[in-house]
């Protein structure tokens, strides 16, 4: 049986699209994963880059509302900051909702090789956190 995942974040730019990337990789024939943000911020070209390091392309994913996606029951919504799951509109479906408070990279400061760091630290974190949800319930 298909199943349907939402990632949810404020912004639709990094942690999501990050999510958005692993997932799609990870997850088995079937499963249809989305990304929103409770505003659109485009995709970051830093969140972009990270993934690129690690070999999944992210470049022709877009920053989409969550309200775009009004109409598919989803079974799992999982938010990836704490601001979307305190702004995640409700959804009316009997969707399991996961909750992970990933760093934000976008907000890193320092150089640009200190700011690419965290973007991959962030990167891994999400990598670690997708294949184990991936495992876990799909």
């Amino acid at each position: 049986m298909a199943k349907n995942v939402l990632v949810l974040c404020t912004g639709n730019s990094c942690r999501s699209q990050i999510a958005d990337g692993y997932l799609k990789a990870f997850s088995p024939e079937g499963v249809s994963i989305y990304s929103a943000g409770v505003e659109t911020h485009g995709v970051n070209p830093k969140a972009i880059r990270t993934m690129s390091d690690d070999g999944i392309d992210i470049s022709s994913n877009t920053s989409n509302n969550v309200n775009e996606y009004g109409d598919i029951n989803f079974d799992y919504i999982i938010t990836v900051c704490d601001n979307a799951k305190e702004r995640c509109p409700y959804f009316p479906s009997d969707a399991f909702r996961f909750h992970k408070n990933f760093p934000d990279p976008a907000k890193a400061t320092g150089t640009e090789e200190e700011i690419n760091a965290e973007f991959d630290e962030v990167r891994d974190i999400v990598k670690r956190y997708c294949k184990e949800f991936v495992s876990a319930y799909l």
